[in-house]
């Protein structure tokens, strides 16, 4: 097995509230409360001999319009070696609670021009993290008409921009048949400490290669 993650390398996280996860805005190396510290924490813990950075930029409420807004500033200036992205979820919520849609072909288009700028701009390696969603409560069922295209999207990008690819949507699934879904996504969306558990085995997971 090889991980790909290398020495002195620098991983950044992006995305939303799920990747933002409280972190302190003030200190530019904290990565809050969820699965980026978790990576972090269990990275260091098995591969000592790997200096790695690790920061998070995530940003609550955050759609992919949004994380296009601010690309330059909050990643590519920050020179990564890689960077993680956990983008969708909130494209498809808005369109439930605020009545503001984001379709498939707008979150593509806004999606992979801010893949073209990071291949324009950076040597960075991505990775690419599927939005997710469980049925919890019942109205979140009525959703997956909306998310389901955005993670064919994903999953879309991932081949074409020769991305690692992490396939929470489907991980989630597989763990609610394991232990009730409120367990992991009390919410439907919003992992409990369990929940970012398995989203960091699923990264650390994808990093290594057989």
């Amino acid at each position: 097995m090889t991980l790909l993650i290398e020495n002195n390398a620098i991983v950044l996280f992006q995305g939303d509230s799920i990747t933002d996860a409280g972190r302190t805005r003030e200190d530019g190396s904290n990565l809050g409360q969820g699965y980026p510290a978790l990576i972090a924490a269990w990275f260091s813990a098995l591969y000592p001999e790997r200096h790695v950075t690790f920061l998070n930029r995530g940003i609550s409420g955050n759609r992919v319009v949004d994380l296009r807004g601010r690309w330059q500033a909050d990643a590519l200036a920050l020179n990564p070696t890689w960077i993680s992205i956990l983008i969708g979820i909130n494209d498809t919520w808005r369109r439930y609670d605020s009545h503001d849609p984001t379709s498939a072909q707008a979150f593509e288009a806004d999606y992979r021009a801010i893949l073209d700028s990071t291949r324009r701009s950076s040597q960075a390696r991505l990775i690419l993290m599927e939005p997710f969603l469980l049925p919890v409560p019942d109205d979140r069922t009525a959703w997956r008409d909306d998310l389901d295209p955005k993670i064919a999207v994903v999953r879309r990008l991932a081949r074409d921009y020769g991305a690692l690819f992490v396939p929470l949507d489907g991980v989630f699934a597989a763990a609610s048949v394991q232990r009730e879904m409120a367990f992991w996504l009390p919410d439907g969306v919003h992992p409990t400490p369990a929940g970012h558990a398995l989203i960091a085995q699923a990264w650390l997971g994808a990093v290594q290669a057989l």
